[in-house]
C-alpha cells in the first residue's frame, strides 16, 4: 500500500515507489520485493555495479517489517531518451545490456529494460531503478528482451536508417515503439539479416500470432543461459557500431561563424565577468551548440545544463565531455519552440522540460545566438520569448544579432514574401518587450559584430 505521496513516474511498479521528502528523492521498498533486495545487497552484487558507476548509490534510511526506505545520490537534472543525442542513446542501450549480462552472471536477470531506467549523470549513463533486478530462472528467456528491442535497440535502427529525429518516437509510444511498427519501417534489405530478421521481423510476427492466441496456447519458450549471453553480446556488438548518417549546419557551427577571433575572445570576457559576478551554482545555455561558450567559463563548480535542437552539436558535445572526463556538463537535445511536455498517465508519468526547470532553478540561462531563430524562424514575438525566459531563471545573459548581422539577413532572405511582417525585428522592440519582465543591468557592444549582449535580471 502507498502511504506516502509516491511520485507519478513509478505507479507501475508493485516493488516499490518513490517519493519527495523535503526536496530529497527517497524509494519505499514494499515486502514483496525484501527478498530480492537482501539478496542484491548481501551478495554485493549492488556494490560492485555502484563501485563500476554503473548504477545510482543509495544509502538506507528506513527498515522496518513494513517497508525499508533508500535515498537514492540526488541527481539534480534527469533527461528522458526522447531527449538524447544517438551516441548517447547507444551508450543508454549499451550499459542496459552490460548490467544484463553481469545480472545473469551473478544469478540475477533485468525485470525491465526500460530506456526511461537510465539517465545521464557526471559525463555518462547510469542506471538509477533500484528494483530492477530479479532472480534469474534457469532456462527461461530474458523477461525483458521485448521491451530492450522497443525501448532501445528498435529506435537506434530507426535513427541510423532514417535519422535522429526517430529517437524522438518515445515521447509518442511511452511504453516502446512497437515492433511491427519498427519492422514496416525498415528497409526489406534487412530481413537478410539474421540478427535483424531475428530480434526485429520474425519477432514482429510472433507478436502477431500471439496477439490472435486468444486462448492461450501459446507454449512458454524456454532458452539457456549460454543462448541469453550469446544474444545479449549479439546486440551489443551490433548496436555499438551503429552509425547516424546524417550531417547538420550546427555540427561544426564555430567552425563557420560570422565571428571574428577578436569579437569571440570579448564575447567570452563579457560572459566570464557576468558570470563572476553572478556567482551561480547552476546554469542552463538554451541553444548551446556544442558547449564551446560554457567551456569559456572560467567561475569553477558551476553545474552545466547545455541543450540544442540538433542532434550532431550534442553529440560533438557529448563526445568532447567523455574525452575531457567533463562530469559538471549536462548535453541534451531541446527545440526551444517545442520543449518536452508532460506525458504518460494523466500527464504525470514524466515530467515536461519546464517543470524540471522549476526544480532545477537555473541562477542564470545563457541565450546565446538564440533570438533570432526564435523571432525569425519559429516567429515567435519578443514577449512570448521573455516570458519563456523569465519563468526558470533569476539572470539572463542574451545575445541579440541586430538586423545587419549576417545570420540575421540569411534567415531574413528565406522569408522575403514576408518582409514586412518581420520589420518587427529591431534592438528597439526587443528591448521593449523585455523590460516589461526584466530589468537591464549591463549592455555591451561586441566590437567587430553586429551583436549586443545583454545582463538581465527578472523583475520578479
Amino acid at each position: 500500500m502507498q502511504s506516502k505521496n509516491a511520485h507519478s513516474s513509478s505507479f507501475r511498479d508493485p516493488s516499490g515507489y518513490i517519493f519527495t521528502d523535503n526536496n530529497t528523492i527517497k524509494r519505499v521498498i514494499n515486502p514483496i520485493y525484501f527478498k530480492q533486495y537482501k539478496a542484491l545487497m548481501s551478495s554485493g552484487f549492488f556494490d560492485s555495479l555502484i563501485k563500476n558507476k554503473l548504477l545510482i548509490s543509495h544509502t538506507e534510511v528506513s527498515n522496518t517489517d513494513d517497508e525499508i526506505i533508500i535515498e537514492p545520490e540526488q541527481i539534480s537534472f534527469i533527461t528522458y531518451p526522447y531527449e538524447w543525442s544517438f551516441n548517447m542513446y547507444k551508450e543508454a542501450a549499451l550499459l542496459t545490456l552490460k548490467i544484463q549480462k553481469y545480472s545473469l552472471e551473478h544469478g540475477f536477470s533485468l525485470k525491465d529494460a526500460s530506456a526511461f531506467n537510465v539517465t545521464f549523470y557526471k559525463g555518462k549513463a547510469v542506471f538509477i531503478d533500484t528494483l530492477s533486478f530479479d532472480f534469474y530462472t534457469e532456462n527461461s528467456p530474458w523477461r525483458a528482451y521485448k521491451q530492450f528491442i522497443t525501448h532501445f535497440f528498435g529506435p537506434l535502427l530507426l535513427a541510423s536508417y532514417h535519422g535522429s529525429q526517430q529517437l524522438k518516437l518515445l515521447s509518442n509510444f511511452i511504453d516502446g515503439i512497437p515492433v511491427k511498427m519498427v519492422s514496416s519501417m525498415l528497409p526489406s534489405k534487412t530481413k537478410l539479416s539474421p540478427l535483424l530478421y531475428t530480434n526485429i521481423h520474425l519477432l514482429a510476427k510472433l507478436e502477431d500470432k500471439h496477439n490472435e492466441d486468444y486462448e492461450g496456447k501459446t507454449k512458454t519458450a524456454t532458452l539457456s543461459k549460454k543462448g541469453q549471453l550469446n544474444i545479449i553480446m549479439s546486440l551489443y556488438d551490433y548496436i555499438k557500431k551503429l552509425e547516424l548518417k546524417e550531417t547538420s549546419e550546427w555540427g561544426n557551427y564555430y567552425n563557420k561563424t560570422n565571428y571574428t577571433d577578436s569579437a569571440f575572445k570579448t564575447k567570452a570576457t563579457v560572459i566570464n565577468n557576468w558570470i563572476s559576478e553572478i556567482k551561480p551554482s547552476n546554469l542552463i545555455d538554451i541553444g548551446g551548440n556544442d558547449g564551446t561558450f560554457v567551456r569559456q567559463i572560467n567561475y569553477p563548480y558551476t553545474e552545466s545544463l547545455v541543450c540544442d535542437i540538433d542532434n550532431n552539436a550534442v553529440d560533438f558535445n557529448y563526445k568532447t565531455i567523455k574525452r575531457n572526463k567533463e562530469d559538471r556538463m549536462l548535453p541534451f537535445v531541446l527545440d526551444v519552440l517545442n520543449p518536452s511536455a508532460a506525458i504518460g498517465l494523466n500527464s504525470k508519468e514524466r515530467s515536461s522540460f519546464l517543470e524540471r526547470m522549476a526544480s532545477y532553478s537555473p541562477d542564470v540561462t545563457l541565450a546565446l545566438a538564440v533570438i533570432h531563430h526564435m523571432s525569425l524562424s519559429g516567429n515567435v514575438p519578443f514577449k512570448e520569448s521573455a516570458k519563456f525566459f523569465a519563468s526558470f531563471s533569476k539572470y539572463l545573459i542574451i545575445e541579440f544579432p541586430k538586423r545587419n548581422d549576417s545570420w540575421v539577413q540569411r534567415l531574413l532572405k528565406s522569408k522575403a514574401d514576408f518582409e514586412d511582417y518581420f520589420g518587427f525585428y529591431t534592438i528597439e522592440n526587443f528591448e521593449s518587450a523585455y523590460s516589461e519582465l526584466f530589468v537591464v543591468k549591463e549592455k555591451i557592444h561586441i566590437e567587430d559584430s553586429d551583436r549586443v549582449m545583454y545582463l538581465l535580471e527578472t523583475k520578479n
